[in-house]
Parts: structure tokens; sequence; C-alpha cells
């Protein structure tokens, strides 16, 4: 449920009145479409920021997406492969107690889960992911990018990759940042072939040099750079970055970290160190299209949630632009 049967209610009333909107859903749809654009520059968030609500289904996502104010984000794999029916559970644990490696039953379980995940993968059909972003797109949120590749994938599982991309209308996906320069070139050649780029991020080994290897690699390997971790890493301001690299980047990451200096802590936005004002104005400045998303990392205060924080970062933004 989108919307409560409160609000379904209201504009049951309402809808007399309302002649050229074809439903109530749909009312309260248009009245509660985000916009998360601001002075040119979108402004969105990886779903990964709300990992500590309570229901982690894609319809629950999208309230919270859209109760935050964001109308485009980076999907994790989690709300769209269980809303498309991937087989649940089965992973056997993580391993026994304080911290034990897992017994020869839990490791057989997590194998036998991931081939039942890989096969699933590797036959299912884009109908529910297209149902998906239709869903997401009516309410008023695209879905620019979604994470789920992995290096060590199979070929048949990285045309799913693709495939679900596609179907989402993505024009990346995301992954962490690998070393080995084969898996960099065989990456970049499944996304030259789709035509959908395949966006690296990075944490504290985010710098100047830090893709030299992936651009090299493939002209459809691009940066999902983090601009908190950067500073974290390096103990720099991540605006060069920007400047030199603006047309290898897919979309970026924003969040307040300190500089190594200080403690490289988390921090609620304008407490730390990142440069976020300078950032968002040097995007609006130079007209840069790539999205910056918000990921929320800082411990959420009492009596607040992941939804409210998000709010606040894009409040943030906002002011900044």
């Amino acid at each position: 449920m989108l919307y409560t049967r409160r609000e379904l209610g209201k504009l049951a009333l309402m809808a007399p009145a309302a002649s050229r909107v074809e439903s109530p859903l749909a009312a309260l749809a248009q009245a509660r479409r985000p916009n998360s654009v601001i002075g040119g520059v979108s402004i969105g968030t990886i779903t990964y920021s709300y990992r500590s609500m309570p229901d982690q289904s894609a319809e629950a996502t999208l309230r919270y997406v859209v109760d935050s104010g964001i109308s485009q984000i980076e999907l994790m794999n989690g709300p769209a492969e269980s809303f498309a029916g991937a087989p649940q559970g089965g992973r056997g644990g993580g391993g026994g107690r304080r911290g034990e490696p897992p017994t020869p039953e839990q490791q057989a379980a997590q194998r036998e889960s991931a081939e039942r995940l890989k096969q699933w993968r590797t036959t299912i059909s884009m109908d529910r992911f297209k149902q998906l972003r239709r869903m997401y797109n009516d309410a008023g949120v695209t879905i620019y990018a979604w994470k789920a590749l992995n290096p060590n994938m199979s070929d048949p599982e990285f045309e799913y990759v693709f495939n679900v991309a596609e179907a989402l209308g993505c024009t990346h996906t995301t992954l962490e940042l690998p070393t080995d320069a084969a898996q960099l070139k065989r990456i970049g050649a499944f996304a030259d072939k789709r035509k959908i780029y395949a966006a690296y991020h990075t944490h504290l080994q985010g710098s100047m040099t830090a893709f030299d290897q992936a651009f090299a690699a493939s002209k459809a390997n691009m940066a999902n750079i983090d601009l908190g971790h950067y500073v974290a890493g390096t103990g720099e301001s991540p605006v060069p970055f920007l400047r030199k690299f603006h047309d290898r980047i897919a979309s970026v990451h924003l969040k307040d970290r300190q500089t190594p200096a200080h403690g490289a802590g988390n921090l609620p936005w304008g407490t730390g160190d990142t440069p976020l004002k300078e950032i968002l104005q040097v995007m609006k400045k130079e007209k840069y299209t790539f999205p910056a998303s918000i990921e929320l990392e800082y411990d959420v205060p009492a009596g607040s949630d992941a939804v409210k924080e998000v709010g606040k970062c894009l409040e943030y933004c906002r002011a900044a632009l």
C-alpha cells in the first residue's frame, strides 16, 4: 500500500470535482509527485539509505523514496529481485557464534542457495521488472541505476543484470571497483555491447588515479564515485576529480565524512569535512547532468528514521543550490 485508506477516502470524496483524474489513487500520486531536481542538479538516493526501515519490499521502498521527496534512485537488488520472485533464504546463516567460520552444513546450504538464485536469474522473464518500473515511474520516481553486478558472475548472469537494467530504464548498473584488468575489460565489453554503462563504486581507495585502469579498459566503464569516502581516504577535496572526469562519471554518492586527520567519521550533513555545498554548486554551474545520490550512513538520531533523514539531506541540497 502506497497510500492509506484515509487518504484514499478523502480523494474519493473529491473525485467528482476532478473529472480529469482517472482515480483517487492517481489524484494522490499526482499531488504528491516528488521532484528532486534542484537548479538543474539531479539529486537522488541509493535505496541502501533505507536499510534500517522495517519493510524492505519494493512497494515499501517506493513509499520511503516518495516520502523523502526523491524523484530518482539507484536501486539495490534486494527489493527489485524480491518483487520479481527471487528465491528467499537458505543461506545457512553467516557462521557459528562469535564470528566462528560457517560449518560444512552451513557452507553447503549457502552453495545450494547461490545455485538456486543463479538458476532463477538466468531463466526469469523480465515482465515483473517492467512492472516494477511502471509502478515507480507512475509514482514519479525514475530508476537511473541498479546494483547487482559481481565480477565473478557467469556470462548468463551478466546478461541477466543488463537485461534487468534495460527493463528498469537504467542508464547504468553499479558495482564495486575491481582491481583485475581482465575483469574490467570483460565487464566493459558487456556494457559496451548493451549500451548501458558499468559504473564502479569506490570506498577509501577513491583518488585521482583510482579509475585509470577501468577507464582505459572500455569507454563503457564509468565512475560511481563516493565523494565522502574520497575525503576520508585522501584528506583532499573531490572537486578536482569532478572537474577532470565529469564526462566519465555516471553518478556520484554524497555523504559528509571527515578527513583522516579528524577521524574520518561519518557525520550528519554540514558537520563533517566533505565540501558538499561546493560540490553541488560546481555541478550546477558546470551543468553536470549525472545524478548525485544521497547515501545515508551516519547514525539515525533517536526519534527519527531513515526517511526523515534522507529528507533532511535533500533539504541541505536544496539550501546549497
